[in-house]
């Protein structure tokens, strides 16, 4: 008992995470243009092409600060536990920083030139998309939720 208390003790929400079982979302649907309240926009193009506007950093990279704009790629794939947007950055245009504090700290690593988001695909309680990734420390379960944008 003790053994099992200790290796679940640093065990956060998302860590066992199964997925939003949802299974009926088309490509179509998902593509558009999507947004968060930080300034976030990506653009998922019907021809699978992406463009990223200050898009964060999953998991604990988050916590490095830097936040991406570029082009790449997108996918929707479905598996056990419900359907996943795919993103792939391909080309980085711009890094850019959550903070001031993160954009002169020296300890804070180079933010990458490609990166790769796995967002959970789940409806609201209007049944509109949201797409949402987890960030930060496992044990707090923050996520990172993109709506459709505004206007789209």
């Amino acid at each position: 008992m003790v053994v099992l208390t200790a290796l679940t003790a640093c065990a956060g929400p998302y860590q066992y995470y199964a997925g939003t079982g949802i299974h009926d979302t088309t490509a179509a649907e998902v593509a558009g243009g999507w947004e968060n309240v930080e300034g976030t926009r990506v653009a998922l193009r019907k021809d699978g092409t992406a463009l990223f506007e200050r898009l964060d950093g999953q998991d604990f990279d988050f916590e490095d600060g830097w936040r991406l704009s570029g082009t790449g790629t997108w996918q929707l794939t479905d598996g056990d536990g419900g359907q996943v947007v795919r993103l792939a950055l391909t080309a980085r245009t711009r890094v850019e920083s959550r903070s001031p504090a993160t954009a002169i700290d020296t300890s804070t690593p180079e933010p990458p030139s490609t990166y790769a988001w796995s967002f959970y695909v789940d409806r609201d309680q209007h049944d509109e998309l949201k797409l949402f990734f987890f960030y930060g420390d496992p044990d707090i379960g923050n996520t990172y939720v993109m709506t459709r944008e505004t206007g789209s």
